[in-house]
């Protein structure tokens, strides 16, 4: 790794922790999107991010280094308030003294630089409503949206959220996972975001850091590290592959949606979409079964004609097949009986029937 030349988020990290834990990384994250940081409870998340924002200081020889600035190198050591960092935390750690307007007002009066306007802000998570109230009085998902306005209005060039969801119900979930996309894209604001939940990073994420045991196992693409078989994703039991897809038509007379997947047919609950819309679609390993022979009759709408890419043995009792489609890779979890009765070997062509395919939020539109 090099030194202030990097243009993007440039990591080496060595720090302990409590019970002999120690976070040792040396990577270069991009310096734009939605990178998250996904890993089991104890990997080191939000030690990552504690460091990243100043609040921890790593071993002596460790460099932090993001766009042209060294926040951390050799005995230089850049203080948190010096890095124009937005810090979002589960709780949202509001200040109950203040109503909604007063906790952005403090954002506004602190930032130093110039940043989103507070109408821009207000707009982007819809909080026009919630400005003359007590902060005490809002919903767990209001108190998460107010914090990442307060947060964007400390006018930051980064912003890490550690597990902002992981206190919401579905239903704030559902609401708060446009609104950081749309932050992401209207306000080109790069953001660390830290989870443990898979299908939430699938609807956010650009990029991919996988961590265990303090070390990073994987980085890359999210949609190219959810359909590899190297690494823990694909050994999970929610397994699945994210795909790119886009609305062909709409068929209002059954319901359904006709989406382009690599030239073939894919249909999907009806969407609201207009033609030549791209969607990113989650499709789960457990509900892939693949055939020698393109069934004549059956249920299942979505079959597709694959070629085997990849074997591995994921139990006693089952395997994982990444099957190529196009340019891009779908998973499937079999049993091993069934992989020896059908003969499969790497480079067959076999046809996937798809039981489901879930959307995920909305990418722009295609050229």
């Amino acid at each position: 790794m090099a030194g202030n030349e990097l243009s993007n988020l440039a990591l080496a990290i060595d720090i302990e922790g409590e019970q002999g834990f120690r976070l040792q990384l040396d990577c270069e994250l991009p310096d734009t999107g939605i990178t998250a940081i996904y890993g089991p409870s104890g990997s080191g998340k939000s030690t990552l991010l504690d460091c990243v924002a100043g609040l921890r200081r790593p071993q002596p020889g460790s460099r932090i280094h993001f766009r042209d600035e060294s926040w951390q190198a050799g005995g230089q050591y850049l203080p948190p308030w010096e890095r124009r960092v937005g810090y979002v935390f589960q709780d949202g750690r509001l200040f109950p003294h203040l109503d909604v307007r007063g906790n952005l007002a403090y954002a506004l009066k602190r930032a130093g630089q110039a940043g989103p306007s507070l109408d821009t802000v207000v707009e982007l998570l819809d909080l026009r409503e919630l400005l003359p109230r007590a902060t005490q009085a809002l919903s767990a998902g209001q108190k998460q949206r107010v914090a990442i306005a307060r947060a964007l209005l400390s006018a930051p060039q980064l912003l890490l959220l550690d597990e902002p969801l992981a206190n919401l119900d579905h239903a704030a979930i559902g609401e708060l996972i446009p609104c950081l996309r749309r932050l992401a894209s209207e306000l080109a604001l790069p953001m660390l975001y830290v989870s443990h939940d898979i299908e939430e990073v699938s609807q956010l994420a650009d990029h991919l850091l996988l961590l265990e045991h303090g070390r990073a196992t994987a980085q890359g693409p999210l949609l190219e590290l959810c359909s590899r078989l190297d690494t823990r994703l694909s050994h999970e039991e929610q397994a699945a592959a994210i795909v790119l897809a886009t609305v062909r038509q709409h068929d209002p007379d059954f319901g359904l949606t006709e989406l382009d997947l690599e030239g073939y047919t894919l249909f999907v609950n009806q969407l609201p979409d207009s033609a030549g819309r791209q969607r990113r679609v989650r499709i789960p390993a457990r509900d892939i079964s693949v055939c020698r022979e393109r069934p004549g009759q059956s249920s299942i709408l979505n079959i597709l004609p694959v070629k085997i890419a990849e074997i591995e043995e994921s139990g006693a009792a089952r395997i994982m097949l990444r099957l190529s489609l196009g340019s891009q890779h779908l998973l499937a979890r079999i049993t091993r009986k069934s992989a020896t009765e059908l003969g499969l070997s790497v480079g067959d062509a076999v046809f996937a029937q798809i039981k489901s395919a879930a959307l995920l939020m909305e990418m722009a539109e295609s050229s």
